[in-house]
C-alpha cells in the first residue's frame, strides 16, 4: 500500500498565488466581461530584448544542424556560462568564485526549494517575516518543521525573524541557536534592503553557530541606492557560511523562459569534518536528480552577461523600475502608507485601518478591479499590507493606478 507524505499534510492552504489566481477566476465568473488589472504576481510583462533573443535563436539553428547539434549538458551548467558567471561577479561586485561554484539550474524558485535538502531534517529554520512563501513551504514539506500552530499564526519549528516598520523591515539575527537562515534581499515582499553592516551581523553569527545562510538575490539588479550590496559574498567571511540564489527571471524576462544559479562556495562551513560536504552535496543532488537547464535558455544567459546584454538588462529593470514609482506616488497620494517601490519592483502597502490583508485584496478587486497580493500570505508579519506589484505594461499600471485612486 502507498502511503501519502506526513510532510506535505502539515501544509496548511493551497500555495498563495494559486489561491489568489482562483479567487480571481471567481470573482470574474460572477462579473462578466469586466477586465481585472493585475498589480500581483511578479510576472515579466515586456518582450525578451533584441541581443539575448538572437542568441537563442543562433542556439535554436545550431540545434537544428547536424554538425552543431548538442544533446545533454553539463549538469551543473554550461562552462561557457559559468565562466560568464564567475566574470560578473569579479567585475561588479569584486567578488572572487570559482566557476565550480556556480550551479546552473531552472530558476530561483526550484533551488531555493530544492536546497533544504541536502541539509539533515533536524536543522533549525529561521525565515524572514514576512517572506517569500517557497521558504516556508518548502521546507514544511521536507520534514524540517512540525505542524502548523494556530495560536501564533506559524509553523512549530521555525524561528521567525520580524520585519517591520520598527526595524525598516530588515530583521535582526535570531537571538537563539538555529542552523539555516533565509533571506532575501531586495526583500520579495517589502522591497526593502540590507546594509553591508546588517548583512554582517547575520555573516558573524552563521560563524558563531556553524549556521548557513541561504540569501536569495533575484532583485539586486534594481537597487540604486548606493554602498547596498548586490551579493552576499562582498561581505567578509560570508564565503564561509553562505549560499547565493540568483536567477535571469526578473532582470532579462525569463520568467517563462526558466534560467538561474546557485553559488555554493567549496569551502562553505557546517557541523561536519568534511569542508567541502554541502558543495558535494548539491553537486550529487543536481547531477542525480536534474539534467541540466535547456541549452536554449543557457544561450540567452550567456548573452544577457555581456556587456550588451547588461545594457539590455538594465532598460528593463528601469521600465519596472518606473511602473513601481509611479505606484507608490499615487498610492501616497491617495492617502495609504507604503514601502519599498525604489530598489525593488515591489510597492509594500499598508492597509486601510481596520481591514486585513485579504480584505484590503477583495476590495480592490472588487471597487477598483486591481488584484494585488495579500501580505499575510508572505507570513504572520505580512498581515495588514498588501504587495502591489511594479511588473506590467505601463499603460496597463496607469490605467490600474487610476482605479485604485478613484475608488479608495
Amino acid at each position: 500500500m502507498a502511503y501519502p507524505s506526513e510532510f506535505f499534510s502539515n501544509l496548511t492552504s493551497g500555495y498563495l498565488f494559486p489561491e489568489i489566481a482562483r479567487r480571481i477566476r471567481a470573482w470574474q465568473e460572477k462579473n462578466p466581461g469586466q477586465k481585472v488589472m493585475r498589480l500581483g504576481i511578479g510576472n515579466t510583462t515586456e518582450p525578451i530584448t533584441p541581443h539575448i533573443a538572437n542568441a537563442m535563436k543562433e542556439k535554436i539553428d545550431s540545434l537544428s544542424c547536424r554538425d552543431t547539434y548538442t544533446g545533454y549538458g553539463d549538469e551543473q551548467g554550461d562552462t561557457a556560462l559559468r565562466e560568464a558567471l564567475r566574470r560578473h561577479y569579479e567585475k561588479n561586485y569584486g567578488v572572487h568564485l570559482s566557476a565550480d561554484s556556480f550551479f546552473v539550474s531552472d530558476g530561483a524558485k526550484s533551488d531555493a526549494a530544492n536546497i533544504q535538502s541536502i541539509f539533515s531534517t533536524r536543522s533549525i529554520i529561521a525565515v524572514q517575516d514576512p517572506a517569500y512563501p517557497v521558504y516556508v513551504d518548502s521546507n514544511v514539506a521536507g520534514g524540517h518543521t512540525g505542524r502548523y500552530n494556530q495560536s501564533c499564526d506559524g509553523y512549530d519549528g521555525i524561528v521567525y525573524m520580524k520585519a517591520d516598520e520598527s526595524n525598516g523591515f530588515v530583521s535582526s539575527p535570531p537571538e537563539g541557536h538555529v542552523d539555516l537562515i533565509y533571506l532575501c534581499f531586495p526583500n520579495n515582499p517589502t522591497g526593502a534592503v540590507a546594509t553591508k553592516d546588517q548583512l554582517s551581523a547575520f555573516v558573524e553569527y552563521a560563524h558563531r553557530n556553524k549556521a548557513v545562510i541561504i540569501f536569495d538575490a533575484a532583485y539586486c539588479d534594481y537597487i540604486q541606492s548606493l554602498g547596498i550590496p548586490h551579493s552576499i559574498y562582498e561581505v567578509d567571511g560570508a564565503m564561509d557560511c553562505a549560499i547565493e540564489i540568483n536567477s535571469f527571471s526578473k532582470n532579462a524576462g525569463f520568467t517563462g523562459v526558466r534560467l538561474g544559479w546557485t553559488v555554493v562556495p567549496e569551502r562553505l562551513v557546517c557541523e561536519s569534518d568534511d569542508e567541502s560536504i554541502l558543495h558535494r552535496f548539491w553537486n550529487r543532488r543536481q547531477t542525480t536528480f536534474f539534467n541540466g537547464a535547456c541549452n536554449i535558455a543557457q544561450a540567452g544567459g550567456i548573452a544577457a552577461l555581456d556587456e550588451t546584454g547588461r545594457k539590455e538588462c538594465a532598460s528593463l529593470v528601469s521600465y519596472y523600475k518606473e511602473n513601481a514609482r509611479i505606484i507608490k506616488t499615487a498610492v501616497e497620494e491617495a492617502g495609504l502608507t507604503c514601502y519599498g517601490g525604489t530598489d525593488s519592483p515591489y510597492v509594500w502597502t499598508k492597509c486601510p485601518e481596520g481591514m486585513s490583508s485579504w480584505d484590503f485584496f477583495s476590495f480592490l478587486l472588487e471597487k477598483a478591479h486591481v488584484a494585488t497580493t495579500p501580505g499575510s500570505g508572505f507570513g504572520p508579519a505580512g498581515e495588514g499590507f498588501i504587495r502591489i506589484s511594479g511588473y506590467g505594461h505601463k499603460e496597463d499600471v496607469e490605467m490600474a493606478v487610476k482605479s485604485i485612486k478613484e475608488n479608495l
